[in-house]
């Protein structure tokens, strides 16, 4: 029997966790059969991506027949059995294209966002009718799918955690980074993700600026989203006069140097889904400390391989504040979160178990 042949769908501007996992999904199943993968043009992954072959749809959000139709002519062309897709703003597109075509390939969504509400209205469940499967990247999103969506429509769910690797550092660029921050002796605290409020890097200035006496440096890697916000962050920490402890390094490809440069990873975000930087920094054996709520209850076990805090600044502070008082501790709890990526987040195995799941519906 011939492998089933993938294409891999997303339309995403940004470039987050969940675009970068389309991208490994793209690189890790084209060891295995013919994969293809669709994008917009001149977006974050199409740069990201600058070295891969991409075919591009531009998404039409009024108008969704019109990529679905080109793309549904793309999926007879290439013979392609199995649309693999991401952004949950796509599930219009990918389903017309799916219906529109002569093939009639299987669908399978990648869910990677919360799932907050009930969709048994007429067209969520004819969209859901039309899924074939769900990957759902947590046990909680699991239970929640199986929650909101109507069990006479609901696809077959199947959770596999994303996953990792441990990352070949350019020790170069690690040297470059430092000398360019001028990083001498200071604890080192970073934040990696889009700047956007629900990421919460203003919870970090706000946290640095309690702990201002302290030997303490914070970088904040990441593009903006939203300019209003981001400027926001820049006014707060001329008024705390923080010029000299913030950093703000713009997007990078080089996020495990940054992490390397850490003492401490956060992650603020009020409810992640699962989050994938969490993992990338305990593979770098930072120690990280993460909100006590959604996906990262699941990665996490506080105090064992790293920190969780309630969502408040001054929670935050204190545990930033304990881990630089207590240099034991937080090389114990980077020890253990490393041994967590290699125990349970391999990434090569959570991809392979989910190209096997795809290809088996």
């Amino acid at each position: 029997m011939k492998n089933k042949n993938i294409l891999e769908l997303c339309l995403s501007d940004g470039l987050g966790g969940l675009e970068l996992f389309a991208a490994s999904c793209y690189k890790s199943f084209s060891k295995h059969t013919s994969c293809k993968l669709v994008i917009s043009p001149n977006q974050k992954l199409d740069n990201y991506l600058e070295d891969e072959e991409k075919y591009y749809i531009n998404r039409n959000k009024i108008f969704p027949i019109f990529p679905a139709i080109k793309l549904a002519k793309f999926i007879d062309k290439n013979d392609i059995d199995i649309i693999h897709f991401h952004w949950t703003r796509d599930i219009i597109t990918a389903v017309l294209a799916k219906l529109i075509s002569k093939k009639k390939p299987k669908l399978v969504q990648s869910r990677h966002m919360n799932i907050t509400r009930f969709k048994n209205d007429i067209y969520h469940r004819w969209l859901y009718k039309n899924i074939d499967m769900i990957h759902a990247v947590t046990n909680k999103l699991n239970e929640d799918i199986k929650k909101y969506v109507p069990s006479e429509v609901i696809p077959k769910i199947e959770m596999i955690y994303l996953g990792t690797k441990v990352p070949d550092i350019n020790k170069q660029k690690l040297e470059q980074l430092s000398k360019q921050y001028k990083i001498n002796d200071e604890f080192i605290v970073g934040i990696v993700g889009r700047i956007e409020e629900e990421k919460g890097q203003y919870k970090l200035i706000e946290a640095i600026n309690k702990l201002k006496l302290l030997n303490i440096k914070a970088i904040i890697v990441g593009s903006a989203m939203d300019e209003e916000y981001f400027e926001s962050l820049r006014t707060k920490v001329e008024y705390y006069n923080l010029s000299d402890k913030i950093i703000f390094a713009g997007f990078s490809k080089d996020v495990n140097e940054y992490m390397q440069l850490f003492d401490v990873n956060i992650l603020a975000t009020s409810n992640e889904t699962f989050g994938l930087v969490i993992i990338e920094a305990m593979a770098n054996k930072t120690t990280v400390i993460t909100t006590n709520k959604g996906g990262p209850l699941e990665i996490i076990e506080d105090k064992i391989n790293g920190l969780l805090f309630d969502g408040s600044i001054d929670d935050l502070a204190n545990k930033i504040e304990q881990l630089y008082k207590d240099r034991n501790l937080k090389l114990q709890l980077s020890n253990a979160g490393y041994q967590t990526v290699i125990k349970k987040f391999n990434k090569d195995i959570q991809l392979m178990e989910l190209y096997n799941a795809i290809t088996k519906i």
